[in-house]
């Protein structure tokens, strides 16, 4: 379904040039569930805008249902459905009155925009508010029509950019149902981008991007693997001084320490050390206040192989722009 093959975007600046992305290649299975994560600034955006034909690439190749985006823009749009972060309802108009202009300019014949309307609105539990304004509609609301919208032309391939930003936890949740049922029901590829990684963990496959470039890419239980079988947290008197002697002593996890809520460390169990984390434990030079184990998650990942966490909002050492 998507097929992105040594993508680079340059922009021109001031002083010079800026590289947004720097050989990105990627392919996505036909109705594949596939997440793309990365901090601001690392190219995120500037990959979808390639993909949606909003942007050109400086070089590279990428095509969307066997077509080339470069050359068939109008072809690859009608193939997709966009849902952007940012609200894009006219909040004069009714659900219904929305879907139906939406409709008419893909130019989907009444009929069949009906029939699409109408069983979109029921599996998004929106049916008994159809002829109601959206500036009457909650969040939560407004991102199911936003959905529903997205779905009216039946695409093959729908992206969701940042789709529960801002929602509480319990519109996260039915707004995540509601999609995975639609999903099931009509059969679609999906791309998503978020900063929930709970998200991004029910994908078939996690591609990071940092800096431009796509630094990890597998099924979410292989990236987790990865970092080894378990994560120690700990509560130390002198974080400085512990944190420099993980440095100094096992460079395999530096760039996976991170400080959790309570002044607590955490870090994959060194990969130099082959005994038990309970043994490893009793090795180290510091006095241990607190001290407990789990399993790694999509986070630590993450932070892993961009030196900050998803959540930070990328206010670490990429911070500069969701380009």
């Amino acid at each position: 379904m998507i097929q992105a093959d040594d993508l680079i975007k340059i922009y021109k600046t001031r002083t010079g040039k800026r590289i947004a992305v720097n050989g990105v290649s990627f392919h996505v299975k036909e109705g594949e569930f596939f997440s793309f994560l990365g901090p601001n600034g690392a190219g995120k955006t500037t990959t979808i805008g390639m993909m949606v034909a909003l942007l050109s690439p400086t070089s590279g190749r990428i095509k969307i249902d066997n077509l080339d985006v470069t050359k068939y823009p109008h072809e690859v749009r009608q193939r997709i459905g966009i849902i952007f972060q940012d609200p894009s309802l006219d909040d004069r108009l009714t659900a219904w009155e929305n879907l139906e202009f939406h409709g008419r300019l893909y130019g989907i014949p009444g009929p069949a925009r009906k029939k699409r309307s109408e069983f979109l609105m029921e599996v998004m539990g929106l049916s008994d508010r159809r002829h109601d304004l959206v500036r009457t509609f909650s969040g939560g609301m407004k991102r199911r029509l936003e959905i529903v919208r997205g779905l009216v032309h039946a695409p093959r391939l729908l992206i969701l950019d940042e789709p529960t930003l801002g929602l509480d936890p319990h519109s996260r949740r039915n707004v995540w149902e509601y999609i995975h049922t639609v999903r099931k029901e009509v059969g679609m590829t999906v791309f998503l981008t978020t900063h929930y990684l709970e998200e991004a963990d029910g994908s078939d496959r996690v591609a990071i991007i940092n800096q431009g470039k796509i630094v990890a890419l597998d099924s979410p239980e292989r990236l987790k693997k990865s970092l080894g079988p378990e994560v120690l947290i700990l509560k130390v008197q002198d974080k400085e001084a512990f944190r420099n002697y993980l440095f100094d002593c096992y460079p395999s996890i530096t760039e996976a320490i991170r400080e959790e809520e309570g002044g607590q460390l955490s870090f994959p169990m060194p990969q130099e050390r082959a005994e038990s984390p309970w043994e490893f434990l009793r090795s180290l030079p510091f006095p241990i206040l607190e001290a407990s184990i789990r399993r790694p998650n999509l986070d630590d990942v993450f932070i892993r192989y961009t030196g900050q966490g998803l959540a930070d909002g990328g206010q670490g050492k990429n911070s500069g722009g969701d380009q």
